[in-house]
């Protein structure tokens, strides 16, 4: 199937390298805020950390001193606003339906951090200069949006994806030929390492980007109806199912049964799906007891789940040598 797709992958990555050219050489308005933007994102499509990312730098350079602003698309949002303060750092003030699924997770792992929402990233910053005193405006899946300035461009791997097989979409997972990591400033590998093969591709491709390694981590457990956080640790030897729309759905899974627990059904919609009630029927025949997202469980009434026993699963983010990181950054900024 690949190598049928490879002549639209061809053209699809054409199309995305004339994009990012066009911008590069002025050919196509680049906006510059008076603030420093930091970009989150990544090459392959889906799956790479990019939201626990965002969340996770925008909350430690609030808690160094800076005035930080979240900003999101919004992906798959039903709102016509052009901007949405999903969260003013102290409450959130959008439901899903205005600001899409991945805000709310961002608005959840940062606190302190205001969240806004907008197609245009530029007018959104404008935003967050003028209600927040922005000084760091953090993109969440920024490394293609060549509308806005960024300072630095944080791109993410998945190190058990790494570079798929090298093809743009739809031939392969990559959203940009591999010759755009030339514009990243920094490199992370989420879950690695890198195979021997992908990691001599990435050094060649940017040898000077300042790299770092993390995890995605089991954090707490807790009710979909509500209630007081759990260790996750009590899933250990417990037969379950798992519930995601998810891009890359393994992830959840794999998480889960590193915790020990035994996966005995599982039902999987689409990244960003839209839940009804009727997605949720038939739950308590399969399991009694099913896990889910944070970013499924804003989409889903506790209602829609009964009889069954649904408990949402929080992932942090933790990152080697955070403070290299941290003290890297902000001499970018300097």
């Amino acid at each position: 199937m690949g190598r049928a797709l490879a002549p639209l992958g061809w053209l699809y990555g054409l199309g995305a390298r004339l994009d990012r050219w066009s911008h590069a050489a002025g050919w196509r308005g680049v906006e510059r805020l008076p603030c420093r933007v930091v970009g989150v994102g990544n090459l392959v499509a889906g799956g790479a950390g990019k939201t626990p990312t965002a969340a996770w730098v925008a909350r430690a350079l609030r808690e160094r001193g800076h005035r930080v602003v979240l900003a999101s698309r919004g992906y798959g949002r039903r709102g016509r606003r052009d901007i949405v303060v999903v969260s003013d750092g102290k409450f959130v003030r959008a439901g899903v339906a205005e600001a899409g699924d991945e805000p709310l997770v961002l608005a959840a792992h940062a606190p302190g951090v205001p969240v806004l929402v907008g197609r245009d990233r530029a007018r959104v910053g404008w935003r967050a200069l003028s209600t927040f005193g922005a000084e760091v405006l953090v993109l969440d899946d920024g490394f293609q949006h060549h509308r806005l300035h960024r300072d630095v461009d944080l791109v993410l791997f998945d190190g058990r994806v790494g570079f798929g097989n090298g093809r743009c979409l739809p031939a392969g997972p990559l959203r940009e030929p591999p010759a755009a990591l030339r514009a990243a400033a920094c490199v992370g590998v989420v879950d690695g390492p890198l195979s021997e093969r992908h990691e001599a591709r990435l050094g060649k491709l940017a040898p000077a980007a300042f790299r770092f390694a993390a995890r995605r981590r089991p954090a707490s457990l807790r009710s979909l109806s509500g209630g007081p956080r759990e260790d996750p640790g009590l899933l250990r030897g417990v037969e379950l199912g798992v519930l995601s729309g998810l891009a890359r759905p393994d992830g959840l899974r794999l998480s889960l049964e590193a915790l020990g627990a035994k996966v005995v059904a599982e039902r999987r919609f689409r990244d960003h799906h839209v839940y009804r009630a009727g997605d949720l029927a038939g739950l308590a025949d399969a399991a009694p007891l099913w896990v889910t997202s944070e970013k499924d469980a804003v989409k889903i009434l506790a209602s829609w789940t009964v009889p069954a026993d649904v408990r949402v699963l929080s992932i942090e983010l933790e990152v080697d040598a955070p403070d290299s990181l941290l003290d890297w950054l902000e001499a970018q900024f300097r």
